[in-house]
């Protein structure tokens, strides 16, 4: 019943609308009221009819579309066209019983439908007016930062709502060129330095910042002022993260730690990671940690022929093969428990499965634990990356990425020592031995995985603190786990032997300024304690050597380096049952040798070589 009358006084005003276009061009062409001529009513009704009919087969009088919604405008503008031609040919072939030239009824449908548009217009902001007074006495005043597509968007939802928890008062853009601009009827009203003035005259007190493709560096500098005015900030997903696109009222969350560090925008090319992937036996070394976990849920959706979980943590695989799977499965011969130290055992699980893509990320990565176990690093980092390089080129892997880290970078660790050797082995597989590409790739810090310091803060929030840093100044790269594996197995499929791949991670972060944003939201006040830096610890990390060049070929965010070779003799020889110091100290020659190969891409004149991008770092 609410459908009929909606309809009816649809068809009702276009009716009205048509009749008065239909007067008007009457009017304008015989300067003579048309209400007394006969001839005038029979093409009103004859156009009238025309227009039900023709709208009701297009659907626009049936309820599909809704009145003054964007999607009407198209049937609206058909059944008018449609509806004016039809009249046109009623008239010619019955004869013209009135004064009003067939040529004149263009003109009336013109009209009618501009008047048609005009009303759905008004009721439309009507409509919107009525639900914004609505929001204002039972929402929350809120300003949003950004006039983009998805500003637009997210205000265009907050509108239509009703329910809607957020009444948009303010719009803010650094970009000049948007401060004559209003959005839905709000208005942008300056920039970033705006915020505070913004914030006292409208009274509200939490920032949207609507810019779904926004980085770490732009939400940090916006938060930065807006906490400052005393206003809560929240975030739009990020664009990858969006369901088809679309930006809702729902999608607006609370600003956390993983969007002011980590939010990477990264663009993969689709087809090259499933060119080397898809179809493939992929192996996974490491698959229960939180680096190999994230490759196998990102690997499996490029639907390999098979993907082969191996870690020595039963509890871990475990889990990841519900992360991907949905459950456990027990006889699932997919999932591998096995440890990279057992030669024997790597070899035959290579025997057997054959992989043609193999991503290494087992590892032990906890640096003060290594620097007093150095011969730990020695057995698992070291001689098990050996074992499963040889096991990998035994069975003539198609490609090979070992995973590396920040700390391989002018080391000062055993974990930098010992990783840097991982990628100077990678390199060092004879050509005459292997049948694939060895690539390593090298990152920092990786948001929420085992030993992260966001874990170590939660874990101290949780106990009622204090927050410990090392030193008031101590900077990390950050990137989240979800951003850091996409690129990695982007890079798997850019590299050539011998190559580093350097991830780019932004810009370092102070650990401090991290932990004191934590103490202040905890529920009480915590304080920050400065504990010193460790042995084998830096002050700032590096990405590259200081003999390392920053050469960008083909990605935006990789950057191409080489490692030296390494005489696999001086490896087998170190000792991890000696003397820690003594270990320690081999580590840092193996290392250390002597100065990396340039890459031949560095080599090439500038003028030869338009694609690289990047500078010395």
């Amino acid at each position: 019943m609410e459908l009929r009358r909606h309809v009816g006084l649809q068809i009702g005003i276009d009716a009205v609308c048509l009749t008065v276009g239909l007067g008007a061009a009457y009017l304008g062409r015989f300067s003579l009221s048309p209400l007394t001529d006969t001839g005038f009513w029979m093409i009103t009704v004859v156009a009238v009819c025309l227009l039900y009919f023709v709208g009701t087969a297009l659907h626009l009088y049936l309820g599909r579309y809704r009145f003054g919604g964007f999607d009407e405008v198209l049937a609206l503008l058909c059944s008018v066209v449609l509806t004016t031609i039809g009249t046109i040919v009623v008239d010619v072939a019955f004869g013209r019983s009135g004064r009003m030239p067939a040529g004149m009824l263009p003109l009336a449908g013109a009209v009618g439908l501009v008047l048609m548009f005009g009303v759905r217009y008004l009721w439309r902001l009507t409509g919107e007016r009525r639900r914004r007074q609505q929001q204002r006495t039972g929402s929350e005043p809120i300003i949003v930062f950004g006039a983009g597509e998805g500003a637009d968007r997210v205000l265009a939802s907050m509108l239509r709502t009703p329910d809607s928890p957020y009444a948009p008062v303010a719009l803010l853009d650094d970009d000049p060129h948007t401060w004559n601009l209003a959005l839905g009827g709000v208005r942008v009203r300056g920039g970033r330095e705006a915020i505070a003035t913004v914030a006292r005259q409208t009274g509200a007190r939490t920032l949207l910042v609507a810019i779904p493709s926004a980085d770490a560096a732009l939400l940090r500098e916006i938060t930065t002022v807006a906490e400052n005015a005393g206003l809560v900030v929240k975030v739009l997903p990020r664009v990858v993260d969006l369901i088809d696109g679309r930006v809702d009222v729902r999608d607006i969350r609370d600003l956390d730690l993983t969007d002011l560090l980590g939010r990477c925008q990264i663009q993969t090319d689709v087809g090259s990671v499933a060119g080397y992937v898809t179809g493939r036996r992929v192996l996974v070394t490491g698959a229960g940690g939180s680096i190999g976990s994230e490759l196998c849920r990102q690997l499996y959706r490029y639907h390999p022929q098979e993907l082969i979980m191996l870690d020595r943590d039963e509890s871990a695989l475990r889990a990841v093969q519900i992360s991907i799977h949905g459950q456990a499965i027990a006889d699932d011969e997919t999932v591998v428990l096995c440890d990279i130290r057992d030669v024997e055992g790597v070899n035959a699980v290579f025997t057997r499965y054959r992989p043609q893509v193999v991503f290494h990320a087992a590892a032990l990565k906890h640096l003060p634990l290594l620097e007093r176990f150095p011969g730990e690093s020695v057995k698992t980092n070291v001689w098990g990356t050996m074992t499963v390089l040889d096991a990998a080129v035994s069975v003539g892997v198609e490609r090979f990425v070992n995973i590396s880290t920040d700390k391989a970078a002018n080391p000062t660790s055993v974990l930098g020592y010992s990783k840097r050797i991982t990628e100077r082995l990678t390199a060092s597989v004879p050509a005459d031995a292997r049948r694939g590409v060895f690539v390593s790739v090298r990152f920092g810090n990786v948001l929420g995985s085992q030993g992260s310091v966001l874990r170590v803060f939660a874990s101290q929030l949780a106990a009622g603190g204090p927050l410990t840093v090392t030193h008031p100044d101590v900077t990390r790269y950050f990137m989240t786990v979800e951003e850091a594996v996409e690129l990695v197995v982007q890079a798997g499929a850019l590299g050539g032997n011998g190559d580093v791949l350097v991830l780019d991670m932004g810009q370092p972060v102070r650990i401090a300024d991290v932990a004191r944003r934590l103490a202040t939201r905890g529920p009480r006040p915590v304080e920050v304690v400065y504990t010193g830096l460790s042995p084998g610890e830096k002050l700032h990390e590096d990405l590259f050597d200081d003999d390392e060049r920053d050469i960008r070929r083909h990605h935006p965010l990789i950057s191409y380096v080489s490692a030296p070779a390494i005489d696999r003799q001086h490896v087998l020889a170190l000792a991890p049952w000696g003397d820690p110091e003594t270990t320690r100290a081999a580590l840092r020659r193996l290392a250390q040798p002597h100065t990396a190969r340039p890459h031949p891409a560095a080599r090439i004149g500038a003028a030869e070589a338009p694609s690289v991008v990047g500078n010395d770092r």
